[in-house]
């Protein structure tokens, strides 16, 4: 809604304090006279007459009224008959104008549905300086007068790579939640896939998209084994693997092989292989380390990304050892300062080499910096599991 909001508005700020105020209205107007056949209808039509309002209030009426046809907005029937308004925002946001970080972060407000908060921890960087960011990619756009529409044919490979990592960003989010109690927030993950799905079927023969849609798909192939009945995280060695998702892991495969046949392997591509790998372990005992290792090696070559390092240092630590592993994370410290899973896989690699008094002070710091209290809750039993 906010999307399509956004379009016919033609302003971002002005689309979310209406959308905003609609839900306000809502609350009351629901209240009294109960839900109306068609709540998404009612809420696009008072979020436009909020913006008229606003409009009428401020000094650019002139300019926004003939935006809002009319005296009376148009009242919304049927919204299943709106085109795809995610995807046109989508574009919108990653339009080559704004910087990559601006896109993105923007992206993963206005669709993704992220707090700055949320977003801020996605990028590792302070609150402030993301809601600063955002601000000055809405206003970029209104004065660029950056159009909301899906681009041209011609036009599309050069939004590919803020599209993809926009999408890649929400599904993260989404599979491991940064803020809150849940560890796994489906709605982001089923909408990445979604929209990841529409970009592949906008430009089937980039390897990149599809690449990325079977990763998400391998990655969310996994959803109900990662935590227990009680809600809590279960990490990959121990999940029931009989609880992941086979057809989903059969399209990724899939969908991964026909790309590599297409290549070259690029960031995704390589990510979705490595996914591969743990999907076709039966037990976590037959999961191939080694050719894991070698494509994190290529991944970090291409992305030279520290967070790529520290998912490296996993996989050596399973096959030269923790020590391998460990030496890996020397440098990261400064790179990932606010990252909780730097000091939760040191952690791991000290308690694996029976060093635990370090790996205690480790996992204390990786429960200081976790956002999530799933993450919390796995960290400290880990911590309660060494030996006094």
């Amino acid at each position: 809604m906010l999307a399509l909001l956004a379009r016919l508005l033609g302003n971002l700020d002005a689309a979310e304090e209406s959308l905003q105020d609609a839900y306000e209205i809502a609350l009351t107007a629901w209240a009294r006279d109960g839900v109306p056949a068609k709540p998404d209808a009612w809420l696009l039509t008072a979020a436009r007459r909020r913006a008229l309002d606003r409009f009428r209030r401020e000094a650019t009426l002139a300019r926004k009224l003939p935006l809002l046809i009319g005296e009376e907005p148009e009242v919304v029937a049927d919204m299943s008959a709106i085109p795809d308004e995610r995807l046109r925002l989508l574009f919108t946001c990653c339009h080559p104008a704004l910087p990559s970080d601006a896109r993105v972060a923007l992206t993963l407000r206005l669709l993704g549905g992220l707090t700055t908060a949320e977003i801020a921890r996605a990028y590792l960087v302070p609150e402030p300086t993301m809601a600063a960011r955002i601000t000055r990619a809405k206003k970029k756009i209104a004065a660029a007068g950056i159009p909301y529409r899906v681009p041209r044919d011609a036009e599309l490979p050069e939004r590919l790579a803020g599209v993809l990592a926009v999408l890649y960003l929400v599904f993260t989010e989404g599979h491991s939640a940064t803020s809150g109690d849940e560890p796994v927030r489906r709605e982001l993950c089923d909408e990445a896939i979604r929209l990841a799905r529409v970009v592949v079927a906008l430009m089937p023969d980039e390897p990149e998209a599809a690449g990325l849609l079977a990763l998400l798909l391998l990655q969310h192939a996994r959803r109900d084994a990662r935590t227990d009945p009680a809600g809590r995280l279960v990490l990959l060695p121990d999940q029931d693997r009989s609880r992941w998702d086979a057809a989903q892991i059969a399209e990724g495969r899939a969908l991964l092989h026909a790309a590599a046949r297409r290549g070259p392997a690029g960031p995704y591509l390589l990510q979705a292989a490595i996914a591969a790998e743990h999907a076709r372990a039966r037990t976590a005992a037959e999961t191939a380390w080694g050719r894991i290792a070698t494509l994190y090696a290529a991944l970090e070559e291409i992305t030279g990304s520290p967070v790529v390092r520290l998912n490296r240092a996993v996989a050596v630590a399973e096959v030269d050892g923790p020590a391998a592993g460990l030496a890996l994370l020397d440098g990261l410290d400064g790179l990932l300062s606010g990252f909780h899973l730097l000091p939760a896989t040191r952690a791991d690699l000290l308690r694996r080499l029976g060093r635990s008094a370090e790996a205690a002070a480790a996992y204390e710091l990786a429960i200081a910096r976790a956002g999530n209290a799933a993450d919390r809750d796995l960290l400290r039993r880990r911590l309660a599991e060494l030996p006094r």
